[in-house]
């Protein structure tokens, strides 16, 4: 995805001068990472711009009961945790068909299979800890008319759009000397200019191929840990250009091109899986993690050409505990689900870390988030609904709620409907493994 403009009409290019030329005023801007074709895609991992927020769309601000209405669905995606990218009206994800990995492409509007293409063995379940459930678990990255699927076991391959035909492949851990996660590789891959950017981790923590090859044309320096399941943002900190994810250390930048490490964060950090992608705000990120990690705020700063990091808070009791359902970030609020308080969705002042609400729904364990056109979209992942709401610092304000009209039934194990819901082209995808459901959202 080349770094141009976040969309192609006149007014959003207007929108993003406008935009950058106020955030070239602060000493970190958050560099826009992709070009669409149409308002309202969701081309890659938590949308346009990687933060869950949707782009411009008209949408439904309450719905009746019983839900909006379905659109359609599909029930061949196969196993895995995999969500949607949604461009110029086709949904791509990636399912494990019995002993296949595939990269799947449909009709955004009418749920039609336009093709398959395998790009990787399926999962075995001494492949990893698959108690929780094996397949795929990564979102594809689509950039124009080239698509790029990451398998649980480290495939990445890249696809023609049109017809799913292999342009290349290469694989994290063979090519790079990566190492699969202990729950499946899972991060969703940056494009950044003429760049792919993901994680193998080991000593190459990052790299980077030319998206149109797969030829390795960068790799980090001076730091090594595992790869975990957190996908890449990317800043800019008083002129010099970082890429920003995490890992069991914590928190952790590189120079973007250079590939210099910068700083590491260690307060979200933890022993067990770090998830969650960071959220990158002024001259601030906010991160959090589950496993008692709880959640920190760092200001950024440049310094004779290296950026540095102070630690603003780090909460760790009552507070974000974000398992891997992700948070959205809305005039100075934080919502997303924590494991603590007993699992519940919660309100967060980012300024002060201060909790301003919490609200239980059912049975939830874990939640994942979305947010488009001023509302919140919140998935509850043990019973299948989604709950709209209208974001507030003074409580929940649930609008409606819709619950999957079927579930699968295969066995879960220990997981959960992991995949996060997903809002494009006026309608809301959820996946549960084999299913996916499109429910019409037009206002």
């Amino acid at each position: 995805m080349p770094s141009s403009y976040p969309m192609a009409s006149k007014n959003n290019r207007f929108a993003w001068f406008k935009n950058n030329l106020l955030a070239g005023l602060l000493a970190v801007t958050t560099l826009p990472l992709a070009s669409y074709a149409e308002d309202g895609d969701w081309a890659q991992w938590r949308g346009p711009g990687r933060d869950g927020i949707a782009g411009k769309q008209n949408l439904l601000q309450s719905w009746p009961e019983g839900g909006p209405k379905l659109a359609w669905k599909y029930e061949a995606a196969g196993v895995g945790f995999s969500s949607s990218a949604i461009s110029n009206g086709k949904l791509y994800t990636i399912g494990q068909r019995g002993e296949d990995s595939v990269a799947i492409c449909l009709d955004a509007a009418s749920g039609k299979e336009l093709w398959v293409q395998r790009i990787d063995r399926g999962t075995k379940s001494d492949d990893y800890l698959t108690g929780w459930g094996g397949g795929p678990r990564s979102t594809p990255t689509i950039d124009g008319d080239l698509a790029y699927f990451l398998s649980d076991l480290g495939e990445l391959a890249c696809l023609k759009t049109s017809d799913g035909s292999k342009v290349w492949s290469k694989n994290l851990i063979k090519d790079f000397g990566g190492g699969v996660p202990q729950w499946g590789c899972s991060e969703s891959v940056l494009i950044d200019g003429d760049k792919l950017v993901c994680t193998p981790g080991g000593k190459s923590f990052l790299v980077g191929l030319n998206k149109k090859t797969g030829e390795k044309v960068y790799e980090s320096k001076g730091f090594e840990d595992g790869a975990q399941y957190v996908s890449i943002m990317k800043a800019s900190v008083g002129g010099i250009p970082i890429y920003v994810t995490a890992s069991k250390s914590g928190l952790v930048a590189f120079h973007a091109q250079t590939g210099e490490h910068q700083f590491t964060s260690p307060t979200t950090g933890n022993k067990t899986a770090v998830i969650p992608t960071p959220i990158i705000v002024g001259d601030q990120i906010y991160h959090s993690s589950a496993y008692k990690a709880g959640n920190s705020l760092v200001k950024l700063s440049a310094e004779s050409g290296k950026v540095k990091m102070e630690e603003v808070y780090h909460l760790d009791k009552e507070s974000m505990e974000n398992h891997h359902g992700g948070y959205v970030l809305h005039e100075g609020t934080i919502y997303g689900f924590t494991n603590a308080l007993r699992g519940v969705w919660v309100a967060q002042d980012l300024k002060t870390g201060n909790i301003l609400w919490n609200h239980k729904t059912g049975k939830a364990r874990s939640g994942s988030i979305a947010f488009a056109d001023g509302m919140l979209y919140c998935y509850d992942d043990s019973e299948g609904i989604c709950y709209l709401a209208a974001p507030s610092r003074e409580g929940w304000q649930e609008k409606g709620s819709v619950k999957l009209p079927k579930e699968w039934s295969g066995d879960r194990q220990r997981g959960a409907i992991w995949a996060h819901p997903v809002v494009a082209g006026q309608k809301l995808f959820i996946r549960d493994q084999d299913l996916i459901y499109a429910f019409d959202i037009a206002r």
